[in-house]
């Protein structure tokens, strides 16, 4: 055999070899849910979180066997690098302190929730993005797409949040000390609903890094593999990353490996509903 005598191998060698690329491709079966899962996140997820997803369905098994399977099926999350553009201040307008000051962990829902704006490419220009998120179980609670950026698009995002959570007055908000955040048609929304602002720092990204962690999340797992067409493309499709992924299916590490939907449903279990003896 030609083959064999330009590799110096024996032929039982050679056919020994075949046999066993034919094997090796058989793909077993925790291979083909460790790629299931990989697949439902939208290609996102690395080991750690394949690892969690896999538990909650009852599957036991190691972080580097998930790593060894993945490696050998190519499951590689692919991100494109980030494109970054800062938000508009107006010197002029006025800014309330830091109250939030980096407390990201509270302990009941609609207690403090933070918000932010970002901007979506198309082939049409720009969409533009605000979201509020609970830092409770980091859910996004409201979100607008527009094609401008003001504060119309910060407080159509609110008032969707506002309407859906109801919270009780105290709340606080905290934001950037973009134009949108300090205009008086914002002040006027919190004021509305007795809610409190906080804004971080000057171009100190860290005080507001669950909204930016949030929008990386989304541009990273989403935007960054898509090529919009246009803005109505955009808002569709990120609304579904929002409704179908993110908040009910995506994995986080700060909650435990729940998703939003799914840690808030567990302490709404432990924490049951007070009712008045007087009835």
């Amino acid at each position: 055999m030609r083959a064999c005598r330009l590799l110096d191998t024996s032929r039982s060698g050679y056919y020994t070899a075949q046999m066993r690329r034919r094997r090796s491709r058989k793909m077993c079966p925790l291979g083909q849910r460790v790629q299931t899962v990989f697949e439902q996140s939208g290609r996102t997820y690395g080991s750690r979180r394949v690892r969690e997803a896999l538990r909650s369905d009852g599957v036991a098994v190691g972080r580097y066997r998930i790593r060894r399977l993945m490696r050998e099926q190519a499951l590689r999350p692919v991100w494109k690098r980030a494109f970054v553009v800062t938000t508009q201040r107006d010197a002029t307008a006025p800014v309330v302190e830091n109250h939030l000051d980096r407390q990201f962990q509270v302990s009941c829902p609609n207690e403090a929730w933070v918000t932010d704006i970002t901007y979506v490419r198309t082939r049409t220009g720009w969409t533009y993005l605000a979201a509020v998120l609970d830092l409770f179980n980091r859910k996004v609670v409201g979100w607008s797409t527009a094609r401008r950026i003001d504060a119309e698009l910060a407080c159509s995002a609110l008032r969707m949040a506002l309407q859906s959570r109801q919270p009780a007055p105290g709340l606080l908000v905290h934001s950037d000390q973009g134009c949108q955040y300090t205009s008086d048609a914002w002040r006027r929304l919190l004021a509305q609903h007795g809610a409190r602002p906080s804004m971080s720092r000057r171009g100190n990204c860290w005080d507001n890094a669950v909204a930016e962690r949030f929008f990386l999340n989304l541009k990273m797992e989403r935007v960054w593999r898509r090529d919009y067409a246009n803005h109505t493309e955009a808002a569709r499709d990120i609304t579904d990353y929002i409704l179908g992924f993110y908040n009910e299916r995506r994995v986080h590490s700060t909650l435990g490996y729940l998703s939003p939907n799914a840690y808030e449903r567990k302490w709404t279990v432990k924490t049951p509903i007070e009712v008045s003896e007087i009835t």
